[in-house]
């Protein structure tokens, strides 16, 4: 029952073919059989997600039917604050933090009627790419335990791969739903800047944060994608723009859409591997579209020794930090720490405002782009994912990891990962698909289209226990 898609399961319940309850229970054995190995969840709201659950069956008996997350369970990453359940950003810091409101996201989805299962472990305080440093351990890849699944939303991406729960929650600053999406073989989506609301959210850079969803399916995303976007009046970088019916859009009709592929630097020093699935992927959008064509995009100079996001968010991250910092450094994952510290001395004030202020500027620039072509395609990632030992080494290959991804949170693009092939050891290969500002729906409508073409989002990890 677990290894429903979202909509699959949505559909069973409005015929009552299935119970709230019993999807409920299904996760949550789920979680009991898998999680000791994978350790994708930090906290699991079992008790909470029946009652829910209960709830919900009983509105349905009355005919209140909330939409199509009506009695779904969904899991959060752990740095979206929760009322009355602790959330840690994976840190002994927060490891006993209870909010005492949700974030505007999870007030969404609860309103959506949503049934929250628990909090998903992640790299600690959203700030790497491999989701290895935790407090509470790290994280494993269903696909290959003793592989990373990617961060800093790994343990959402897990639990997704793993039918621990019908979707999650992630948060995207430098890549960090798109590379978990593309290692564990699911379909993650970081919408455009101001698209979702931030509020609630434990920061990692104001500039670039992004909330996205994780799904099975393009499908099970747009259902999730329309509960949570829209505009938060409190949230001073939402934007106040119309949200469309996204399940809608997956019928349109892509043979007219224009296709670019910025070959550099995207496609530079590809793993062979990953390589040969995304050509094969380029030329199912060949048959699906009008055109697939080489196009450059603006250049994303450094701003003194720094790449530009990290003279963003080493600055806003230190900033947010200083005083536990100052007062209890020991509290941090020592990576992390000094990650904190380092990204931010390097950053010279006179550095941060002038990568801000380009930043202002690129994401009015790249909007050129889309006058020749309507979306962009690269690879999520350009090499699979690597073990998660020696942890020592995480902090070096993010660089590696992120550089396909990092420079569309930079431009506040909308972008998501489809799974679109896998490696000879059986590991996950992602495409990344970009589409101009607040074109959520031409993003999905595409990245539908190619999954329908194609069966990799078909194939599930076969999991050691159980």
């Amino acid at each position: 029952m677990a290894a429903l898609t979202l909509k699959g399961a949505s559909e069973q319940l409005r015929r009552r073919a299935v119970s709230a309850v019993e999807l409920t229970q299904a996760c949550i054995k789920r979680i009991e059989t898998h999680n000791p190995t994978l350790n994708a969840f930090i906290t699991v709201t079992a008790e909470q997600a029946l009652a829910t659950a209960r709830q919900m069956d009983a509105e349905g008996q009355r005919g209140r039917w909330r939409g199509p997350l009506h009695g779904i369970p969904i899991a959060l990453k752990d740095n979206l604050d929760t009322a009355g359940i602790r959330t840690t950003a994976a840190s002994e810091l927060f490891k006993d933090r209870v909010p005492s409101e949700d974030a505007e996201v999870v007030r969404r989805l609860k309103a959506a009627g949503a049934i929250l299962v628990g909090k998903t472990n992640l790299h600690e305080f959203a700030y790497g790419g491999s989701s290895a440093v935790s407090y509470f351990g790290p994280v494993r890849n269903p696909w290959a335990l003793e592989r990373i699944p990617g961060g800093s939303s790994g343990g959402s991406a897990a639990a997704t791969a793993a039918s621990l729960c019908f979707g999650s929650l992630g948060t995207d600053t430098a890549g960090s739903v798109r590379m978990p999406a593309s290692y564990c073989g699911v379909v993650g989506f970081k919408p455009t800047y101001g698209r979702i609301s931030n509020r609630g959210v434990i920061p990692l850079s104001w500039t670039l944060d992004h909330v996205g969803p994780l799904c099975k399916t393009v499908e099970d995303t747009a259902l999730l994608l329309g509960v949570i976007a829209g505009v938060d009046a409190l949230e001073p970088t939402s934007v106040d723009m119309p949200v469309p019916d996204y399940s809608r859009a997956l019928r349109t009709r892509t043979a007219r859409l224009r296709v670019g592929t910025p070959r550099t630097p995207f496609f530079d020093n590809l793993d062979t591997e990953i390589d040969k699935a995304v050509t094969a992927a380029l030329d199912v959008l060949r048959r699906l579209t009008t055109s697939v064509q080489e196009v450059q995009i603006p250049t994303i100079a450094p701003i003194g020794a720094s790449p530009i996001h990290r003279a963003i968010f080493g600055p806003e991250a230190f900033a947010y930090h200083s005083e536990w910092l100052a007062a209890s450094p020991e509290k941090y994952q020592s990576p992390t720490r000094e990650r904190l510290v380092t990204f931010s001395s390097s950053v010279t004030q006179q550095d941060y405002v002038r990568a801000r202020h380009q930043c202002d500027v690129l994401r009015r620039e790249i909007v050129k782009v889309f006058a020749a072509v309507d979306l962009l395609v690269t690879p999520t990632v350009a090499g699979p994912p690597t073990t998660i030992e020696p942890l020592t080494q995480h902090a070096d290959l993010d660089a590696g990891r992120t550089k396909n991804a990092w420079p569309f949170a930079v431009y506040g693009l909308p972008a998501i990962s489809v799974p679109c092939g896998f490696t000879t050891a059986g590991l996950p290969v992602g495409l990344q698909i970009i589409g101009a500002p607040f074109a959520e729906a031409t993003v999905l409508a595409l990245a539908h289209a190619y999954e329908q073409a194609t069966e990799w989002h078909k194939r599930h990890p076969a999991l050691n226990a159980g």
